[in-house]
């Protein structure tokens, strides 16, 4: 039961309140709503058999993906009900890969205000923006600059998609209330040419803002954010390489706050490697990794990876030379000027490549990586599309029985190989995960399923033990806890010819699992002292929230 101060058209325009046609008769005459609706009176589930029906009618995802924002502008229950009991079907939809091409044409399909535009040429006004009285429960924030948005640049304003649509994810997947959270865009320009000149772009018109300028922006915007909700979560999402790692590192002890690029890749990563290590009968303790991307989210998952390898009792210098990064200048190398600080620990040793037969010693590729390091493990964060070539993933499957390799870039286009062509050149061995959903693949006249290493399967459930718990900051440990849970679920350790991951429409089971795990570790570790852990399952529960109409009262 719920108090209401709205009536008539305005009640229609809040879409945490509206109900459309499924407003009973009694708020119908409570609330001034005769004549305003049809004579029917719909339920939840009616509506969603509706919904679902036009939804599967439009003719391809980008119709489909505008559909789906139109309608959670307008009724938000609705919407939730909808990708909750179809979230396999809407997943590729509301976020990777269809999200991409909606950012892109985000200008263009424009139709109501939803989150905060943090325009620099308004960095005064920041702390008043906040302020407004309706952001007052929030607590938990996507923010994003839309410099680097998945694997197709600088889309500016555009940007906006992915915040709104990590946020859905957190609801959807996690069961985090949608009047809690805030989708956040800094804009301080962009440099696409071709979104300054478009007449219909909705962003700030300037070359995009850097150096001194943009870092003080940033610092006004956490400043405000710290001031206004001193216990929120704030995910950074789509920054540029070097300014995610840096703002990471620099606000990472000041407030409860994570990179998903970076940490959320590399836990869901990290929770799908080990799945993977059980699916080919194989220890972490024996894995060389060769990593084809060395930004943000490659040294991070490196970095995690590395974690789980001490925690499995190897030495750390030991692990972290288990791992071969290679970036657009090929093989990281000690002592070379070009190291980004982040990646200086996955640099190896010159000694190491010495006696390696290669055509340039600063520039060693990845195919001469591969035959020289004999990697267990490669895996793809490059945004490069059909990085791994036949003739290196030929020259990796020459050396290990059951090749693991995850090409990870997204959306679609941007993939560093195709599963059946890695299935192919392999001869049905390797065992593959992507970052972008691709069709089944068939493996000795068998249809197997591709498993999509979504970053869905680990923040939801992460926000939702963070927010419930109360935690004060996110550690790694933190993520790497939610990888194991993750790992712990896979269909693969009970059969090996299993999928590595949890179907889709069993994200809620498995966020609240990894809810409940993360909420006891940050006990644990004395990030959230007041948790009450005898009754954690329980709060983890009531936490929890449901996309169903309630009854509402004419507030006095």
């Amino acid at each position: 039961m719920r108090n209401v101060n709205r009536f008539g058209y305005e009640l229609f325009s809040d879409p945490i309140l509206n109900k459309g046609t499924a407003f009973t008769e009694a708020e119908r005459d409570a609330f001034a709503l005769h004549g305003l609706l049809p004579p029917h009176i719909a339920t939840l589930d009616q509506q969603v058999e509706r919904r679902m029906t036009a939804f599967r009618n439009l003719q391809d995802d980008l119709a489909r993906y505008i559909f789906l924002r139109g309608l959670q502008d307008i009724n938000e229950t609705l919407y939730y009900a909808l990708l909750t009991r179809h979230l396999e079907e809407m997943l590729p939809i509301v976020y990777t890969p269809t999200v991409g091409l909606g950012c892109q044409r985000f200008s263009h399909i424009y139709r109501r205000p939803r989150g905060l535009y943090l325009s620099l040429p308004y960095r005064d006004q920041i702390a008043k923006i906040l302020s407004q009285p309706r952001f007052d429960d929030v607590q938990t924030i996507v923010v994003t600059d839309g410099e680097r948005i998945l694997g197709l640049g600088d889309l500016g304003a555009g940007g906006m998609g992915i915040p709104i649509g990590k946020l859905a994810l957190y609801t959807a997947a996690g069961g985090i209330d949608p009047s809690r959270t805030l989708p956040i865009t800094l804009d301080v320009g962009t440099d696409n040419q071709a979104l300054r000149d478009d007449p219909l772009y909705i962003g700030w018109r300037h070359e995009r803002v850097r150096g001194a300028e943009y870092e003080e922006f940033v610092e006004a915007f956490v400043s405000a954010v710290e001031a206004r909700w001193p216990h929120v979560l704030l995910q950074w999402e789509d920054f540029a390489g070097p300014n995610a790692s840096r703002f990471l590192d620099r606000y990472r002890d000041r407030l409860c706050t994570f990179n998903d690029d970076i940490q959320g890749t590399a836990a869901v990563v990290c929770g799908t490697l080990l799945s993977a290590l059980s699916a080919a009968r194989q220890d972490l303790r024996d894995q060389t990794v060769v990593m084809v991307g060395s930004g943000g989210a490659g040294s991070g998952i490196a970095g995690l990876l590395v974690k789980a390898m001490v925690e499995a009792g190897i030495p750390e210098e030991e692990a972290r030379r288990r791992f071969y990064l290679t970036g657009s200048r090929g093989l990281l190398v000690e002592g070379s000027n070009r190291l980004q600080p982040y990646q200086v620990p996955f640099a190896q040793p010159r000694s190491r490549v010495a006696d390696w037969t290669v055509e340039n010693r600063e520039a060693i590729g990845l195919e001469e990586v591969i035959r020289h390091a004999r990697p267990t493990m490669l895996i793809g964060v490059s945004g490069q599309a059909g990085l791994f070539s036949e003739a290196v993933v030929r020259e990796m499957a020459k050396h290990v029985d059951r090749p693991v390799i995850f090409p990870l870039s997204n959306p679609t286009s941007q993939s560093e190989a195709v599963p059946a062509d890695l299935m192919a050149w392999t001869g049905g061995r390797a065992v593959i995960g992507t970052g972008s959903p691709f069709a089944p693949v068939s493996v000795g006249g068998v249809q197997k399923r591709v498993d999509q290493v979504n970053n869905a399967y680990i923040f939801p459930g992460l926000g939702l033990g963070i927010v419930t718990a109360k935690a004060r900051r996110v550690t790694d440990t933190l993520f790497l806890t939610a990888a194991r849970t993750l790992a712990e679920m896979s269909p693969s350790r009970l059969d090996p010819n299993a999928p590595l991951l949890p179907p889709v429409s069993a994200l809620r089971e498995v966020s609240a699992k990894i809810a409940l795990a993360v909420a006891l570790q940050a006990h644990r570790e004395g990030l959230a002292p007041d948790f009450d852990v005898d009754n954690a399952e329980r709060l983890i529960a009531e936490a929890i929230w449901e996309p169903q109409y309630k009854t509402y009262h004419r507030a006095a």
